[in-house]
């Protein structure tokens, strides 16, 4: 049976105010579907170079981990997501701002 989902527009809510209790600043930047939207991560390390974070399956543990899926200069991790916003007009991206890397996405819950 497939593990139940929590709604992309509450999730992101939820991140949202949690990164903003760690005075991580963070933007929407592409809204995407409330229910079943996928969300996208990028992390800018304010030096030119950014992270991008997708959820992705992992058969072996049946869980959903969130894995980095482009890592490098700012406007090739960019370029990324507009490539994958092409063919997903639902996904949600939301932007970090973080020298040091810092996402949360590591912390339970947001696994």
């Amino acid at each position: 049976m497939a593990e139940p989902r929590l709604a992309a527009g509450v999730w992101v809510a939820a991140y949202l105010a949690r990164l903003g209790l760690a005075n991580i600043p963070a933007y929407v930047v592409a809204h995407g579907d409330e229910t079943a939207g996928a969300v996208l991560v990028k992390c800018a390390r304010l030096d030119g170079t950014a992270q991008l974070y997708a959820r992705e399956w992992d058969f072996e543990t049946d869980r959903r981990p969130w894995q980095v899926t482009a890592d490098g200069p700012e406007p090739e991790v960019d370029a990324a997501i507009r490539r994958q916003r092409g063919f997903d007009p639902d996904l949600w991206v939301i932007e970090i701002e973080s020298r040091d890397g810092r996402t949360l996405l590591d912390q339970d819950g947001l696994t």
